[in-house]
């Protein structure tokens, strides 16, 4: 019966790792309620005569409560996640009217569609860009030309393989030339106020006119000089 109760203790353990991050404690709370008539189960039906040993119960009683205590630390993570998850969204929304310095190399994909404020130091007739994952792997490369000044660079998701990409974020590296073979560097910054917050993800995403910046990529923060 030891063995039983151990069993489903590590049992329940693993489950409530998984539901800690999963915000689901379903599955640990039915261990957690099998365990405990176990428990009672087996001191009813004890042999009077030869009594559970009392290291035995009392290591069980231990057991009983890691499992209780998993469940409550699992309730308490997803508290604090959710008042983490208000306060990031509550800072966003203080962005708005902001004039924001972003770092323009990173770009939310959603609906097909990412895009990058691109600003070379001069025209350059050859500029290879690659788009890049969260974990730095290139998804899909392009060969291009880049005038001078300030553009915008669409990605319609799809990788090199012709597959389509997950939404999420994506960076963006360019190497450019010019004419000469020269190298032409290419400022991917972006500088611009914020309309209004997209608080539809698991993250916030801040919007500058049809651009989208995630939060984790600000730079520098002023007020918006529009108006005056």
């Amino acid at each position: 019966m030891t063995s039983g109760i151990s069993s489903l203790t590590s049992t329940a353990s693993n489950t409530g790792t998984s539901s800690k991050s999963s915000g689901n404690a379903t599955e640990i709370a039915s261990n957690f309620t099998q365990f405990l008539t176990l428990l009672t189960t087996q001191l009813k039906n004890q042999n009077p005569l030869d009594p559970m040993d009392t290291n035995q119960f009392t290591q069980q009683l231990v057991q009983f409560a890691g499992v209780e205590q998993q469940l409550k630390t699992n309730d308490r993570l997803d508290n604090i996640l959710s008042a983490s998850q208000s306060a990031s969204s509550a800072s966003a929304t203080s962005y708005i009217g902001k004039t924001i310095t972003a770092d323009g190399s990173l770009a939310q994909l959603s609906n097909g569609t990412a895009s990058w404020t691109l600003s070379p130091a001069r025209a350059a007739s050859k500029a290879v860009i690659s788009i890049l994952d969260s974990k730095n792997n290139v998804v899909a490369t392009q060969t291009t030309s880049l005038t001078a000044g300030s553009q915008t660079y669409s990605w319609n998701g799809k990788t090199s393989a012709g597959l389509t990409s997950t939404d999420g974020t994506y960076s963006i590296k360019v190497s450019a030339t010019d004419a000469t073979g020269s190298s032409v560097a290419v400022d991917t910054s972006l500088t611009g106020t914020v309309d209004e917050v997209d608080l539809s993800g698991t993250t916030p995403v801040l919007m500058i006119g049809s651009q989208k910046v995630p939060l984790s990529s600000v730079q520098t923060i002023g007020l918006s000089t529009s108006g005056t």
